[in-house]
């Protein structure tokens, strides 16, 4: 359980061993602005009024590798991505803003004068000019890049201004101190100043502290009055006239970022004959993916009369991916944020890249076909494609309408059984990103199921990146290796889960879930 007092906040954290350590690059993520997040990665001795009783201690340096180190960077840069704030790995660039527009984060696994916790720092230290650090303990984060990343927007929230985000129920009795968010998959979500560390989206918020379930505490407006500094300038304008970004003919690639939830970013383009046109916009994530993306997106689409023909919006993506057909002539594109199932549009805030093609389509066909056989379903595909495939994701409904994430599969998979615990009628559909980014979906085909009674937990044995799991009710989960040693802990909502495994190597590894009421012990191999 996470400890707070009014002025002294507390992270909870678990234990694991070092990476060796590199060096660590320089990133900027708007080195023009004055006000100045350092994360110090490199070890730091502090003398401090307000830590250990003002006695001098030793940082030892992060022991993150450059490539979790510049994971980490960008994850935290998203998070801050809206505001006029460089975050930097620099320390001259700290060193050289204004004392009381600036905070030292020290990531490191040097923890023992400060027990039981895997963050802390001080609230609105980052205006106190005294340049009191705050803290984030790799050691007691399985020194994973994810929960480091959180942990430092997380304990960077707090020198500016923030309090823990809650959870309470109709009763306005506190049921999460720090609240967990919801929804799984890509648009799972979670409030920056809760817990986030097992949700991918993550943002921004307006809602109840750990003080009363009416002591709202709106993010935003904290931030951008309280620090010395605001939104960083818009990019685009939101009109359709003159004044409207040119994108140029056919092709094209612009990048922005959307500041506000009124924030719209407007561009214009030319289709010179008529074609087949790709249009994509993906938020800012990691890995090429939308991986810790906060920016769900969507697009309006105008024709030269400024007459809206379409709107993009998928429900279960951040992203849009759209394959039409578009007569020669002059178009409008306006990008936005929007909520979805699991949040409102006030986080929905952040950088995106777009592009559109024009020509032939890279993905000719996705063919799905399935079998219900023992209450086990089967899938079976066919991509018929001129590139090779980057990812392959089965996605499932129950209604046929919202679908979510069912697993990631390898990139060359073509079939996929498992056991479904819901009832009833299943729909699913395929979707597949090959290597130059194209996005498509499969038909849908339905299956019917009978549910699995005898198990409270079905979960995927064999897998490649994540560990799925379908669960019948909430639940909290321990991953072990081999040897017995945990690697992870964490818990879990009714209905489909993952697990992440993949930045664990092949081998053997033991999962243990349970309630108040079942526990249950899986053998799990990663191939």
């Amino acid at each position: 359980m996470k400890n707070f007092t009014p002025k002294l906040l507390l992270t909870l954290l678990l234990a694991t061993s070092l990476n060796a350590f590199a060096q660590v690059p320089k990133l900027n993520s708007l080195a023009s602005a004055s006000a100045t997040m350092f994360l110090d990665f490199d070890g730091h001795t502090v003398k401090s009024y307000a830590w250990n009783g003002n006695n001098t201690f030793v940082c030892a340096a992060s022991g993150m590798t450059t490539a979790q180190i510049t994971e980490i960077f960008n994850r935290v840069s998203e998070d801050y991505r809206p505001f006029n704030i460089n975050i930097t790995t620099d320390s001259t660039k700290f060193i050289a803003a204004p004392v009381a527009q600036r905070v030292r984060i020290i990531v490191t696994p040097t923890s023992g004068w400060y027990q039981g916790v895997g963050g802390i720092s001080y609230i609105g230290s980052f205006t106190w000019g005294d340049d009191v650090p705050g803290f984030v303990f790799t050691d007691r984060l399985l020194n994973n890049p994810k929960y480091i990343a959180e942990c430092c927007s997380h304990e960077g929230g707090h020198t500016v201004g923030l309090s823990h985000q809650s959870t309470y129920d109709t009763n306005c009795n506190l049921t999460e101190t720090y609240a967990l968010g919801s929804g799984s998959g890509e648009t799972g979500w979670s409030p920056i100043m809760g817990n986030s560390y097992y949700q991918n989206m993550t943002g921004w918020n307006d809602g109840p502290t750990p003080y009363g379930c009416a002591l709202t505490q709106d993010n935003l407006t904290i931030i951008t009055t309280t620090n010395g500094f605001g939104y960083r300038n818009d990019d685009y304008t939101g009109t359709l006239d003159n004044t409207t970004y040119s994108l140029g003919t056919n092709n094209f690639t612009a990048t922005g970022v959307i500041t506000t939830a009124t924030d719209l970013d407007a561009f214009k383009f030319v289709i010179s004959q008529n074609s087949t046109f790709h249009l994509e916009v993906k938020p800012n994530g990691v890995n090429g993916s939308e991986e810790a993306a906060n920016l769900d997106a969507k697009v309006q689409l105008y024709n030269s009369s400024k007459v809206l023909i379409n709107t993009f919006n998928p429900l279960e993506a951040l992203d849009v991916v759209k394959d039409t057909s578009l007569s020669a002539g002059t178009y409008y594109l306006v990008v936005s944020g929007v909520g979805n199932a699991n949040t409102s549009e006030y986080g929905s805030l952040g950088g995106y890249t777009l592009r559109g093609t024009t020509g032939v389509l890279a993905i000719k066909e996705i063919a799905l076909s399935g079998t219900a056989n023992d209450n086990k379903h089967t899938l079976n595909w066919k991509v018929t494609a001129d590139e090779p495939m980057r990812t392959q994701t089965i996605e499932v409904s129950e209604d046929g309408r919202n679908f979510k994430t069912l697993v990631n599969v390898g990139s060359t998979s073509n079939t996929y059984t498992y056991a479904p615990m819901q009832e009833g009628t299943l729909y699913y559909r395929i979707k597949v990103v090959s290597v130059i980014d194209q996005v498509a979906y499969s038909n849908i085909i339905t299956l019917k199921s009978n549910g699995v009674k005898d198990k409270m937990f079905i979960v995927s044995s064999f897998v490649q990146q994540n560990i799925m799991v379908n669960a019948s009710d909430k639940y909290q989960y321990k991953l072990m290796d081999i040897n017995g040693k945990t690697i992870a802990l964490g818990t879990g909502i009714k209905g489909i889960n993952s697990i992440n495994l993949q930045r664990q190597p092949a081998g053997m590894y033991v999962l243990q879930l349970l309630n108040d009421n079942y526990k249950q012990t899986e053998r799990i191999i990663k191939q």
